[in-house]
């Protein structure tokens, strides 16, 4: 069978993180990120305003926030809705999709808390091991 004929089985465009070149891996990376995780989790809580949601993601800059709102946006887990007023209001929040991946990543994250003591611990367990081994 030649390699076009393999290719072209439906069974082998099916998505697969493992493929190096499967889009579902842009897909994962959006949604684990640092600010990913974190929008979605605020997310989960209610609707936001820009501002409102810098403020309750610590630390994230505005134009991070702003491409992170806009990646979210376009991979149809955020809803941006932005209202015809003066000023302008735009409030963010989760659709359907965005939902179902807030909680799956959200619920990654607070395992990662409640984890975090044994993590701490293994590190410095690694560190001595490695220090006496230099």
């Amino acid at each position: 069978m030649s390699v076009s004929a393999v290719d072209s089985r439906p069974e082998d465009r099916r998505p697969d993180v493992n493929r190096p070149m499967c889009p579902s891996r842009l897909v994962l990376e959006h949604v684990t990120s640092r600010w990913g995780v974190l929008v979605l989790a605020a997310l989960l809580e209610r609707s936001y305003r820009f501002s409102e949601l810098r403020r309750q993601v610590g630390g994230v800059s505005e134009k991070m926030l702003a491409q992170t709102l806009q990646t979210l946006e376009r991979d149809g887990f955020v809803h941006r809705d932005a209202k015809p007023v003066i000023p302008p209001r735009v409030d963010y929040s989760l659709t359907l999709l965005g939902r179902e991946a807030a909680g799956q990543v959200w619920a990654l994250a607070r395992w990662t808390e409640r984890s975090l003591d044994a993590v701490q611990s293994a590190r410095e367990t690694y560190d001595r091991r490695k220090a006496h081994e230099g």
